[in-house]
Protein backbone atom coordinates (compact mmCIF):
# COMPACT_ATOMS: atom_id res chain seq x y z
CA UNK A 1 0.00 0.00 0.00
CA UNK A 2 1.45 3.34 -1.05
CA UNK A 3 1.01 5.89 1.72
CA UNK A 4 0.18 9.46 0.86
CA UNK A 5 2.04 12.59 1.88
CA UNK A 6 0.79 14.23 5.05
CA UNK A 7 1.60 17.65 6.43
CA UNK A 8 0.59 17.44 10.09
CA UNK A 9 0.18 20.11 12.74
CA UNK A 10 -0.26 18.48 16.15
CA UNK A 11 -1.53 20.79 18.90
CA UNK A 12 -2.38 20.27 22.56
CA UNK A 13 -4.48 22.70 24.57
CA UNK A 14 -2.92 23.26 28.03
CA UNK A 15 -5.68 21.25 29.74
CA UNK A 16 -4.99 18.28 27.42
CA UNK A 17 -1.19 18.32 27.74
CA UNK A 18 -1.23 15.12 29.84
CA UNK A 19 -2.21 13.20 26.70
CA UNK A 20 0.86 14.36 24.74
CA UNK A 21 2.81 11.24 25.78
CA UNK A 22 0.10 9.01 24.29
CA UNK A 23 0.24 10.82 20.96
CA UNK A 24 3.79 11.08 19.64
CA UNK A 25 3.93 12.70 16.21
CA UNK A 26 5.24 9.57 14.46
CA UNK A 27 2.28 7.48 15.66
CA UNK A 28 -0.35 10.11 14.82
CA UNK A 29 1.22 10.52 11.37
CA UNK A 30 1.20 6.76 10.77
CA UNK A 31 -2.42 6.32 11.86
CA UNK A 32 -3.70 9.18 9.71
CA UNK A 33 -1.63 8.25 6.65
CA UNK A 34 -3.10 4.74 6.66
CA UNK A 35 -6.58 6.26 6.30
CA UNK A 36 -5.68 8.69 3.50
CA UNK A 37 -6.53 8.17 -0.16
CA UNK A 38 -4.88 11.48 -1.17
CA UNK A 39 -2.17 13.82 0.06
CA UNK A 40 -3.33 15.91 3.00
CA UNK A 41 -2.71 18.87 5.26
CA UNK A 42 -4.31 18.10 8.61
CA UNK A 43 -4.26 19.83 11.96
CA UNK A 44 -4.96 17.63 14.97
CA UNK A 45 -5.87 19.53 18.12
CA UNK A 46 -6.36 17.81 21.46
CA UNK A 47 -8.62 19.93 23.66
CA UNK A 48 -10.26 19.99 27.07
CA UNK A 49 -13.96 19.64 27.82
CA UNK A 50 -14.84 23.36 27.63
CA UNK A 51 -13.31 23.90 24.18
CA UNK A 52 -14.76 20.60 22.93
CA UNK A 53 -18.25 21.55 24.11
CA UNK A 54 -18.00 25.08 22.69
CA UNK A 55 -16.95 23.84 19.25
CA UNK A 56 -19.64 21.14 19.16
CA UNK A 57 -22.27 23.70 20.20
CA UNK A 58 -21.14 26.32 17.66
CA UNK A 59 -20.70 24.01 14.68
CA UNK A 60 -23.06 21.08 15.27
CA UNK A 61 -25.61 22.77 17.56
CA UNK A 62 -25.12 20.03 20.16
CA UNK A 63 -24.31 21.34 23.64
CA UNK A 64 -21.88 18.70 24.89
CA UNK A 65 -18.28 17.72 24.29
CA UNK A 66 -17.95 14.89 21.77
CA UNK A 67 -14.97 12.62 21.09
CA UNK A 68 -13.91 13.92 17.65
CA UNK A 69 -14.98 16.78 15.42
CA UNK A 70 -13.90 16.88 11.79
CA UNK A 71 -13.73 20.18 9.95
CA UNK A 72 -13.17 19.34 6.30
CA UNK A 73 -12.37 22.28 4.08
CA UNK A 74 -11.31 20.53 0.88
CA UNK A 75 -11.19 16.92 -0.32
CA UNK A 76 -9.36 17.24 -3.64
CA UNK A 77 -6.70 17.52 -4.93
CA UNK A 78 -5.37 17.65 -1.36
CA UNK A 79 -7.39 16.92 1.76
CA UNK A 80 -7.45 19.98 4.04
CA UNK A 81 -8.97 19.40 7.47
CA UNK A 82 -8.87 19.99 11.21
CA UNK A 83 -9.52 17.12 13.61
CA UNK A 84 -10.41 18.17 17.15
CA UNK A 85 -10.36 15.47 19.81
CA UNK A 86 -11.64 16.09 23.33
CA UNK A 87 -9.17 14.47 25.75
CA UNK A 88 -11.54 13.87 28.70
CA UNK A 89 -14.20 12.31 26.43
CA UNK A 90 -11.63 10.08 24.69
CA UNK A 91 -10.23 9.01 28.06
CA UNK A 92 -13.69 8.23 29.50
CA UNK A 93 -14.76 6.28 26.39
CA UNK A 94 -11.53 4.25 26.34
CA UNK A 95 -12.08 3.28 29.98
CA UNK A 96 -15.77 2.40 29.38
CA UNK A 97 -14.90 0.34 26.27
CA UNK A 98 -12.00 -1.47 27.92
CA UNK A 99 -9.48 -0.07 25.41
CA UNK A 100 -6.14 1.58 25.89
CA UNK A 101 -6.01 5.31 25.36
CA UNK A 102 -3.70 4.70 22.39
CA UNK A 103 -6.18 2.29 20.76
CA UNK A 104 -9.05 4.74 21.10
CA UNK A 105 -7.05 7.70 19.81
CA UNK A 106 -5.90 5.65 16.81
CA UNK A 107 -9.51 4.72 16.05
CA UNK A 108 -10.82 8.27 16.37
CA UNK A 109 -8.02 9.70 14.23
CA UNK A 110 -8.74 7.13 11.50
CA UNK A 111 -12.48 7.86 11.86
CA UNK A 112 -11.97 11.64 11.62
CA UNK A 113 -9.61 11.26 8.66
CA UNK A 114 -12.23 9.25 6.79
CA UNK A 115 -14.82 11.96 7.52
CA UNK A 116 -12.38 14.54 6.11
CA UNK A 117 -12.45 12.58 2.84
CA UNK A 118 -16.23 12.45 2.62
CA UNK A 119 -17.02 9.20 4.40
CA UNK A 120 -20.29 9.41 6.33
CA UNK A 121 -21.97 7.10 8.81
CA UNK A 122 -25.02 9.22 9.60
CA UNK A 123 -26.76 9.12 6.20
CA UNK A 124 -27.70 5.44 6.09
CA UNK A 125 -27.11 2.17 7.89
CA UNK A 126 -25.38 0.87 4.75
CA UNK A 127 -22.93 3.80 4.79
CA UNK A 128 -22.31 3.25 8.51
CA UNK A 129 -21.54 -0.45 7.99
CA UNK A 130 -19.23 0.32 5.07
CA UNK A 131 -17.34 2.98 7.05
CA UNK A 132 -17.04 0.74 10.13
CA UNK A 133 -15.71 -2.15 8.01
CA UNK A 134 -13.11 0.14 6.41
CA UNK A 135 -12.07 1.57 9.79
CA UNK A 136 -11.69 -1.96 11.15
CA UNK A 137 -9.53 -3.01 8.18
CA UNK A 138 -7.28 0.05 8.56
CA UNK A 139 -6.89 -0.45 12.30
CA UNK A 140 -6.14 -4.15 11.92
CA UNK A 141 -3.50 -3.25 9.32
CA UNK A 142 -2.01 -0.98 12.00
CA UNK A 143 -2.03 -3.82 14.54
CA UNK A 144 -5.12 -2.83 16.53
CA UNK A 145 -8.19 -4.92 17.30
CA UNK A 146 -11.61 -4.31 15.73
CA UNK A 147 -12.73 -1.04 17.39
CA UNK A 148 -16.35 -2.18 17.21
CA UNK A 149 -15.65 -5.45 19.01
CA UNK A 150 -16.48 -7.73 16.08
Amino acid sequence: MALNHLTLSLQFAPEAAAHRAQLPRHKVTRWIRHALALDAEITVRIVGADEGQRLNREFRHKDYATNVLTFDYQQEPTVLADLVLCAPVVEREAREQGKTLEEHYAHLLVHGTLHAQGWDHETSEEDAQEMEAYETAILQELGFADPYGG
